[in-house]
């Protein structure tokens, strides 16, 4: 397929990634919106009046999403969303979460533009705080319109002290009102994701665009150990309580465990850490850090679970340390809609693409949709498999065969 026989309007499409990228920039292609912030806000009015000028009816939820939709010839029918996020991280690229919000939002115009009258209802959707970095617990925003939200989460922190709650009425949300803006059961009939790979593989075998079977299980963890703080120069190494030295055999202990087998596709990761009292001739008294593990076989997490735990029992023992393990997050594996791929395999043999299959390490939105309803996602090839990172990158060539088979998905979908 060239990129001449493209449905999908390539140009406007680079035109709006390009200028999203503008919000939060902090460097020639790096970008930080965090979740309810001002930059967030003000990329989030913007793909609003994108949506309203493309015909969408839009609107931002109480939970902070921000939602258009176009009517279809049954309007009460089972709705069929697309989307993703536009949130990213404090050191973040350009195009995680983004195109499958753009790329959604092009689709939906194309079908306008072409008087293409969808089965159902569709909703493009630009979910609140994908990431989970502000408050350390990712996918509110899906999980908010599910009724799937727990207990205390507004009253999370950010690094200033800001709470959840606090950010959400800032943002122009009324948590009050939250009941508004939940989905009923069987309201929606599926969700379409279509995202940038974040990993290696498509590149590696050569391939732009690949179709996703499934999303990994991720467990976080947070872990804090309390020690005792004394003078740096004077505290015999023998009699020392250091929560430092303890947190770092932890992670030294993570690291193992998540690479005993070079087979299979388990990772471990520690990303956050924060040391008491922080000062250079004081022994660690208290560290807080963040526990990542995730895998496409949950009995196998499981057991590392076990092991890891066990692991920061002994260490914890050894330096006379207290420990707190809170559990943040805990999914299992949840694998795509066999309907969904079966017609991203037909159209992709239609427009001449050769989509290799392959699972998701990261988690997605579509991971909380999941429980909802059947679910599908697409991913595009990204250089040297970055994320979460400013040279993040995938070719505007790359991304538009990704929503040039969103778009030919989205349109063969019958509710």
């Amino acid at each position: 397929m060239t990129l001449q026989t493209l449905s999908i309007n390539k140009e406007r499409l680079e035109k709006r990634i390009h200028e999203l990228a503008e919000i939060g920039k902090i460097s020639e292609t790096g970008v930080c919106r965090l979740a309810l912030s001002k930059e967030d806000k003000q990329a989030v009015e913007k793909v609003k009046k994108w949506m309203e000028d493309a015909g969408l009816r839009a609107r931002i939820d109480h939970f902070g999403n921000l939602i258009g939709r176009i009517e279809g010839k049954n309007p009460d029918a089972p709705i069929l969303m697309v989307g993703s996020h536009i949130d990213s991280q404090p050191y973040g690229g350009r195009f995680d979460g983004v195109i499958g919000v753009l790329g959604a939002l092009e689709v939906v115009q194309t079908m306008v533009e072409k008087n293409i009258v969808p089965d159902t209802p569709i909703e493009v959707v630009a979910f609140c705080d994908e990431e989970g970095c502000r408050f350390n617990k990712g996918l509110f925003g899906v999980r908010g319109i599910l009724g799937k939200l727990e207990e205390g989460e507004l009253e999370r922190k950010d690094k200033n002290g800001v709470t959840r709650r606090e950010a959400l009425i800032e943002f122009g949300c009324d948590p009050t009102r939250f009941k508004e803006s939940k989905y009923k059961e069987g309201s929606i009939g599926a969700f379409l994701e279509l995202h940038i790979e974040q990993g290696p593989i498509l590149e590696a075998k050569g391939v732009p665009v690949g179709i996703v079977t499934g999303i990994s299980g991720p467990l976080w963890l947070s872990v804090e150990l309390e020690g005792f703080a004394g003078h740096a120069g004077s505290v015999p190494m023998s009699m020392r309580q250091d929560a430092l030295v303890g947190a770092a055999k932890v992670i030294v202990a993570l690291n193992e465990l998540a690479s005993q087998d070079p087979n299979a596709p388990t990772v471990g990761t520690v990303g956050s850490l924060q040391v008491f009292p922080d000062s250079r001739n004081i022994i660690p008294e208290k560290v807080t850090f963040t526990v990542d593990l995730r895998d496409i076989d949950i009995n196998r997490r499981h057991v590392l679970e076990a092991n890891l735990r066990n692991q920061i029992k002994e260490i914890t023992e050894t330096h006379g340390l207290h420990c707190t393990i809170t559990e943040d997050t805990n999914s299992e594996p949840r694998y795509c809609s066999e309907r969904l791929m079966t017609i991203m395999r037909q159209q992709s043999e239609e427009i001449g693409l050769n989509p290799i299959e392959l699972m998701s390490g990261p988690f997605h939105d579509s991971l909380s949709m999941s429980y909802a309803c059947e679910y599908g996602m697409i991913f595009v090839r990204c250089k040297d498999g970055i994320s979460h990172n400013p040279k993040e990158f995938s070719t505007i060539e790359d991304i538009s065969l990704g929503t040039e088979l969103l778009y030919r998905t989205v349109t063969h979908y019958k509710g």
